[in-house]
């Protein structure tokens, strides 16, 4: 316990712990105060982000390289899918693939890019390993090209249409599990000397006991369970009263949020020179949230969700999946970077923030 209060006394972001109570105490006391609920739903999750990050970081420094590469994977985007799962069971479909493509988008071209900006200012020139960004960039083409095909049927007008489509998103979900699998063979395991150089994320300090960190794991994903279902409940009601389409709050706003805590490293990786983490990040978390996030959540719709949810995003939302999967082939394929390079692609993500916020997609 002494190195989880050591940690919270000596990091300021987990200082907004506070929220938390908050948050819970607010809900019940004043359910109907959605606006307020939503704000601090926010700066709550922001702080229970960090801990998720740490406590998955610490146990997987204890299980070893491709047990901790796998874990690191697999936990690095807990909070985007707690807080997805919550959408997925009240049914607000829309919320929860504008979260998906938000967080894309914000990982591919947000993250990256303020990385590259923050430590091209400190640094004139930096270089990093091009094998883990062709990687990832390779994954994140296949995966908007299978978003490509329900969109695809959707604009045939079968007689069965919806049908057809349900079908072929659940297939895509198995091949995009099946793809994502086969990369972490390939980057882990049989080819893993290729990505030496951008290993998966370390921890910053020393890591934490294991049954502390197993035990802060379990406990901060209840709490995220629990002030998701805030978040959600409030989400709708709240972005009318602030002016925002619940497509807007979930690429930009939940997106934000749930990689808050990857993003604090990313960019203190870059400013120290280690770009070969800070690519891994970004890149490793969109290329997550393509193929493993979205296809688990079409399945779990199956279960836990008012009706199947397909693999059908308005055509917005696939041509900015898009740009961001072309944009980051083309941007890592020379391994170097300099600070211009990030100014670029934040300046392309805010433009894909306005056009949202202006131009709505339609419910």
């Amino acid at each position: 316990m002494r190195p989880l209060l050591v940690e919270i006394r000596q990091n300021p972001l987990l200082w907004m712990l506070a929220f938390v109570p908050l948050v819970l105490a607010a809900e019940a006391i004043a359910p109907s105060a959605h606006t307020v609920l939503f704000v601090l739903a926010i700066l709550a999750i922001v702080p229970l982000a960090a801990l998720l990050s740490h406590a998955t970081e610490s146990v997987a420094a204890k299980t070893g390289d491709a047990i901790g590469g796998l874990l690191n994977a697999t936990l690095g985007n807990l909070t985007e899918l707690i807080i997805a799962i919550a959408a997925l069971q009240a049914g607000e479909y829309l919320l929860v693939k504008a979260s998906i493509a938000g967080a894309i988008v914000t990982n591919t071209l947000f993250m990256l890019g303020t990385a590259f900006l923050l430590g091209g200012l400190r640094h004139h020139v930096q270089d990093f390993n091009r094998a883990g960004g062709r990687l990832y960039s390779g994954l994140l083409l296949m995966a908007t090209i299978a978003l490509l095909a329900p969109a695809a049927v959707a604009d045939l007008e079968l007689a069965q249409g919806a049908q057809v489509t349900q079908k072929l998103s659940a297939g895509l979900a198995i091949l995009l599990i099946a793809a994502y699998a086969l990369g972490l063979l390939f980057s882990l395991v049989t080819h893993k000397e290729l990505f030496a150089a951008a290993d998966h994320g370390e921890a910053e300090g020393a890591p934490w006991p294991l049954g502390l960190a197993v035990g802060t794991l379990l406990v901060v994903t209840v709490l995220v369970a629990l002030v998701s279902e805030i978040f959600v409940g409030s989400v709708q009601k709240a972005g009318e009263t602030l002016g925002m389409s619940e497509a807007f709050v979930g690429f930009i706003i939940v997106s934000l949020v749930g990689a808050a805590a990857e993003m604090a490293v990313a960019f203190s990786a870059a400013r120290k020179n280690r770009l070969d983490m800070s690519v891994s990040i970004a890149l490793g978390s969109a290329s997550q949230i393509a193929l493993f996030v979205a296809p688990v959540l079409v399945l779990l719709s199956y279960v836990i969700g008012p009706h199947p949810m397909d693999l059908q995003f308005w055509p917005g939302a696939v041509t900015m999946v898009m740009i961001s999967a072309v944009v980051a082939s083309f941007i890592t394929n020379g391994g170097r970077s300099a600070w211009f390079v990030g100014a670029l692609l934040v300046f392309i993500y805010v433009i894909f923030a306005m056009t949202l916020y202006v131009l709505p997609p339609r419910a």
